[in-house]
C-alpha cells in the first residue's frame, strides 16, 4: 500500500512540477528575448516618459507594444504583475518530488554502497548540504567579483569550476541517477534563491522608493538583471540533469561525472547562442553561431565517446558454478531455470517476492517470472538498473545467466 501511495504522490508532484517549470522557464525565456530585442523608442512622448526600449510584436491575432522603463515609470500603476510564484512553485514541487523519490527511501535510491557505505540519515544530510553550500559559494562569488571589470567572465569561470567540483563529488558519493538529479536540483535551488533573495527584494525596494518619493537606486535593477541572466544560463543544464534520470547510459557511465559536466556545458553554450541571437538580428552582438557549434560538438563528442563496444557473441555460462555448485556450462531446460531461481532468490526476492512486490512485480514463481521476462532482461541485463544500485551484489556472471536464459527463449517449467 505504501508503494502504491508513493507512486501516486510521485505522479502528481511530477505533474505539478512540470507545469510550474514550464511557466517559469517560459516567462524567463520571454523576458530574455524581450530585453535583447528592445529598440530605442521612436515616439517623442515615450522618450519624455523615460522609456529605454520598445518592441512591436504580433501574436494570437493581436498586436502588442511592450515598453521598458530602465529605472522607474513616471507613475506607478495601480495593478503591477509580479513574476515569482512560478519560481517558488517550481522549487517547492521539485523539492517535494525529490523527497518522495529519493529521500523517503534514501537507503535504496540515494546510497550506493560501492561508492559510500553510509547510513540513510548521513546521505540525506550530505545531499541537502549540496543545496546550501552551493548557494552560499555561488552567492559569495557573485558579490565578490560581480562588480569588477570583466566581472561576468570571472563569475562565469568560477561558477563553472564550482559546478564541476560538485558534479565530481556527487557522482563519487551517491548513486548515479541520484547524483545527476542532485546536481540539477542544486543549481535549480540557486536559481530560485536568486529570485527570493535578490530579484524580488530589489524590486520591492524600488517600488518602496517610488511610493516614498525618494530617488531610485539603479543598483537594484542591475543586481536583479545579473541574477536573471545567470538563471537563463542555468536553465538548459538543469533540464538535462532532470531528464537524464530516464536514460541510464548517462548516469551509469563509468565517468558519469564527466558526462554530466560536458552535457551541462553544452546546454549553457547553446543557451548563449539563443540569447545573443536576439541582439545579433538587430546588429548588437557578434555572430552567436560559434557557441551553438561548440555545444553541438560537445554533444556529438559525448555520443561518440560513450558508444558501447560491440556485444561479443554469447558464450555458454557455467550455470551450476554461478549457483554455487560445480557443474558444466550450457546446461539446459529445467536445470537452467532452477539455477536462475537460485540467483533471483538471493538477489531479487527481497523486493519482488512473497513479502514485498515493488512496482507490483513478483518473480518467485515460474509463471510470474515468464510474465515479466522482458522487463527482467531489460532492467537486469541491458540497463543494469536492477537490483537498485546493485544493493544485493549481483555479479556480471549472474547477469550473464539472466541473459542466456532470456535469449534462449525465457523458458520456465
Amino acid at each position: 500500500m505504501e508503494s502504491y501511495l508513493l507512486d501516486w504522490a510521485n505522479l502528481l508532484l511530477r505533474w505539478v512540477h512540470v507545469i510550474t517549470a514550464i511557466a517559469w522557464v517560459g516567462s524567463s525565456f520571454y523576458f530574455v528575448f524581450l530585453d535583447s530585442s528592445l529598440t530605442p523608442p521612436v515616439d517623442e512622448d515615450l522618450k519624455k516618459q523615460g522609456v529605454s526600449g520598445e518592441l512591436w510584436a504580433v501574436h494570437g491575432g493581436g498586436f502588442y507594444h511592450p515598453v521598458k522603463f530602465a529605472v522607474k515609470p513616471p507613475v506607478l500603476p495601480g495593478h503591477l504583475h509580479w513574476f515569482y510564484w512560478e519560481s517558488y512553485s517550481t522549487w517547492l514541487s521539485g523539492f517535494a518530488l525529490f523527497t518522495v523519490s529519493y529521500l523517503w527511501n534514501a537507503g535504496t535510491y540515494l546510497v550506493d554502497k560501492s561508492l559510500m557505505n553510509w547510513s540513510p540519515g548521513a546521505a540525506i544530510g550530505v545531499a541537502l548540504s549540496f543545496f546550501v553550500v552551493f548557494w552560499m559559494l555561488y552567492d559569495g562569488i557573485c558579490q565578490a567579483f560581480g562588480k569588477r571589470k570583466n566581472g561576468d567572465a570571472i563569475v562565469g569561470a568560477l561558477v563553472l569550476l564550482l559546478v564541476c567540483v560538485a558534479s565530481w563529488l556527487a557522482c563519487h558519493w551517491f548513486a548515479g541517477r541520484a547524483a545527476f538529479l542532485l546536481v540539477g536540483a542544486m543549481v535549480a535551488t540557486a536559481m530560485s534563491a536568486n529570485v527570493f533573495f535578490w530579484i524580488i527584494p530589489g524590486q520591492r525596494q524600488v517600488i518602496a522608493s517610488i511610493k516614498a518619493g525618494q530617488p531610485v537606486d539603479p543598483v537594484h535593477g542591475l543586481r536583479g538583471k545579473q541574477r536573471s541572466v545567470h538563471n537563463t544560463y542555468f536553465t538548459l543544464p538543469v533540464l538535462f540533469a532532470m531528464l537524464s534520470n530516464h536514460y541510464s547510459f548517462t548516469w551509469g557511465h563509468p565517468q558519469n561525472w564527466l558526462v554530466l559536466i560536458v552535457m551541462m556545458l553544452a546546454g549553457a553554450l547553446i543557451r548563449q547562442f539563443f540569447v545573443m541571437r536576439h541582439g545579433y538580428k538587430l546588429g548588437r552582438n557578434g555572430n552567436p553561431l560559434p557557441y551553438a557549434l561548440v555545444g553541438l560538438v560537445l554533444i556529438l563528442g559525448a555520443v561518440a565517446w560513450m558508444k558501447p563496444p560491440p556485444a561479443p557473441a554469447s558464450a555458454p555460462v557455467a550455470i551450476n558454478s554461478i549457483a554455487g555448485q560445480p557443474g558444466v556450462a550450457g546446461a539446459g531446460g529445467q536445470n537452467d531455470h532452477a539455477n536462475l531461481q537460485k540467483v533471483l532468490a538471493q538477489r531479487c526476492y527481497q523486493c519482488h517476492g512473497a513479502q514485498l512486490q515493488m512496482k507490483n512485480i513478483r518473480l518467485d514463481s515460474p509463471a510470474l517470472l515468464s510474465q515479466h521476462a522482458q522487463a527482467v532482461y531489460q532492467q537486469v541485463v541491458v540497463n543494469k538498473l536492477m537490483p537498485m544500485n546493485n544493493a544485493t551484489g549481483m555479479t556480471d556472471a549472474e547477469r550473464a545467466l539472466v541473459r542466456q536464459w532470456f535469449e534462449g527463449g525465457a523458458k520456465t517449467p
